[in-house]
């Protein structure tokens, strides 16, 4: 029998492996650990806290902090007495965090930290609590409390009813508001209920991949982020699995080698640069090395093509690979798989990407060294997944197969809509954009998609980002930034050209791997302002990208290189918090370059331009 919300399916959980770590994260370098059973008591205590301070059900509680044990407890101890969570990303400056603090009425919120505490009083939103989960000092008024004092709150007003409550909670309860991150304009919030993640989470389950109780996950996404909220998060905790949580983005490569985990979620971003790190070691070796590397990932790819011609009986008994192959491959294991997959750790059997498109020859690549990526795609608003690729069957290049509880349909134009049970209730109080959003019962996801002539999905890019050029010719800019961004020279990319003559890009220097380069090859400068106006650099960045552009028709060529020399960053609000370019806002702070490049006129070869 399926739970009827999500406070059920973890207390399942809870009852079969109380005694198993749910949680391990590290305080001052030192890894700590919490069980299921200490999780749930903790949240006991955090519902208890929360109506002694009188929130109610229907109440909207914030939560600005990057992802720990805290943030779980809290996510469930609202859930569990019908309170409403407004997760909000703890990249945000403070403006925006009082744009999402006003605008879902929320009534208190959980901090991580002086930092975030601060942009809180900075924005000036009135809360009736702020609580902070490691201060800095003690609070004297009554508003202000630490999470220590939070919880002590809640052990001695413990709920001896708190089950009789928590059961009376049915799938159509809302659960909480996310809102959307906003690359066009001011977000909105994204109303979720008990039943839209547990309709995900239970097909995600049937679909996907065989999760363990065994299974170790490391979690560096942020849990504001719907993606890793149901992926890294709700559907881990249903089946016992251990997240231990990565310090920072900085540290992932460390964690994996501490933790050693067995699953992963990411955006394609981390993927991007794994695989960039990898070919520039490669490279930089020598002649033999570099020899043994390509004839494996040959040998990773004709495996790959092994299994996609095999059929499920194959696979599931074990024929599909010819022991005369099977041989080879465990020497392309044993000399370069292994060695490679080490570095992550060594015991990685899936990793999952979402919340943005992979590059295809990024994917075939992590396949070839032994590392499936099971790609998906959705949006917040369908909490999030509407296709995955199945493990028995994943195909590279697509998002794979709608989910058995969706409906899935292309409008003429290519733009995908889907109904079903993890659709969205709406948009907060915005009944216009809500309306907008639907035709009937069908959510318009803004994508443009086709379909496989087996039945996967392929997504093309965001409807609005399809550049027509003045000559008639449609350009979809993502396949071609994906391309560009393979280079381990190049950040991020950004394609223009609408209602132009040709197109061009902006690019952003990935600085950890371009200034190695750069003194190898006579530029003396750590600078990465002067850097991009050295000839030497220019030209070389401008072949980075005609190489990794020439599969492309001549009009999806960029006949521009822009140089954006400072980096782009969700600090500096060119990236979203899960690393999505903010595209009016690169567009609006260097509109006088593209400009500019434009007036100089059609030009029949690409030229390079740094930033002025």
């Amino acid at each position: 029998m399926k739970p009827n919300n999500l406070v059920e399916m973890l207390y399942r959980t809870v009852m079969k492996y109380g005694e198993k770590d749910a949680y391990m994260w590290k305080v001052n370098g030192i890894y700590q650990h919490m069980t299921y059973g200490v999780f749930w008591e903790k949240i006991h205590y955090a519902a208890s806290a929360f109506k002694a301070l009188g929130i109610n059900p229907g109440d909207k509680v914030a939560i600005l902090s990057n992802s720990n044990p805290m943030w779980g407890i809290t996510d469930f101890a609202l859930a569990s007495i019908g309170a409403v969570s407004v997760p909000v990303y703890p990249t945000l400056p403070f403006d925006q965090v009082a744009y999402v603090l006003e605008n879902s009425d929320a009534r208190a919120i959980i901090v991580e930290n002086e930092v975030q505490r601060q942009k809180v009083i900075t924005g000036g939103t009135k809360l009736d609590y702020i609580i902070t989960i490691y201060p800095e000092e003690e609070f004297s008024s009554g508003g202000e409390l630490s999470y220590e004092n939070f919880e002590r709150i809640g052990k001695e007003s413990l709920l001896t009813n708190w089950e009789d409550i928590w059961r009376e909670i049915d799938r159509e309860q809302l659960v909480t508001i996310i809102y959307t991150s906003g690359t066009t304009g001011n977000p909105k919030g994204t109303m979720l209920t008990h039943g839209n993640f547990l309709s995900n989470v239970e097909t995600v389950k049937f679909w996907f991949i065989e999760l363990r109780p065994e299974d170790l996950a490391l979690s560096y996404l942020p849990l504001s982020h719907v993606f890793e909220r149901m992926a890294g998060h709700y559907t881990l905790l249903s089946i016992g699995t251990t997240i231990a949580y990565a310090e920072s983005i900085e540290t992932i490569q460390d964690n994996l080698v501490e933790i050693k985990p067995t699953i992963m979620t990411s955006v394609p971003r981390l993927f991007e640069k794994v695989y960039a790190r990898v070919m520039d070691e490669i490279n930089g070796g020598p002649p033999l090395k570099k020899k043994i590397f390509h004839w494996a990932v040959e040998v990773g790819n004709e495996r790959y093509e092994r299994y996609l011609d095999s059929t499920v009986q194959d696979l599931v008994l074990g024929d599909a690979m010819p022991k005369s192959f099977t041989r080879k491959w465990n020497l392309a294991n044993r000399l370069v798989y292994k060695k490679v997959k080490e570095k992550l750790g060594g015991r990685l059997r899936g990793l999952v990407s979402g919340g943005g498109t992979l590059n295809p020859d990024i994917a075939r690549f992590f396949w070839s060294l032994d590392m499936p990526i099971l790609e998906g795609y959705g949006l917040t608003e369908t909490s999030p997944v509407i296709t995955l690729n199945p493990m028995a069957r994943s195909k590279v290049g697509t998002v794979g197969k709608v989910l058995p509880n969706l409906e899935v349909k292309l409008l003429d134009d290519g733009e995908v809509l889907v109904k079903g049970p993890s659709v969205m209730k709406g948009y907060y109080k915005n009944e216009k954009a809500t309306t907008e959003t639907f035709i009937d019962d069908w959510f318009k996801t803004g994508d443009i998609g086709e379909w496989t002539d087996d039945g996967y999905l392929k997504i093309i890019d965001r409807k609005k980002r399809i550049l027509v050029l003045s000559t008639g010719k449609n350009v979809a800019p993502q396949p071609i930034e994906n391309a560009i961004n393979e280079s381990p020279y190049i950040a991020q990319s950004l394609v223009v050209g609408d209602n132009r003559k040709f197109i061009m890009c902006l690019i952003n220097p990935d600085y950890d791997n371009l200034l190695p380069w750069a003194k190898k090859n006579g530029v003396r400068t750590d600078s990465a302002e002067e850097i991009t106006s050295y000839k030497v650099v220019k030209e070389f960045l401008e072949q980075e990208v005609k190489d990794r552009t020439e599969k492309f028709a001549n009009f999806e060529q960029p006949k521009k290189i822009l140089i954006i020399s400072e980096p782009w960053t969700v600090d500096s609000g060119e990236l979203t918090p899960k690393l999505s370019l903010r595209i009016n806002v690169i567009m609006e702070k260097y509109q006088d370059l593209i400009e500019e490049s434009y007036r100089e006129g059609e030009v029949g070869n690409r030229e390079v331009v740094g930033q002025k």
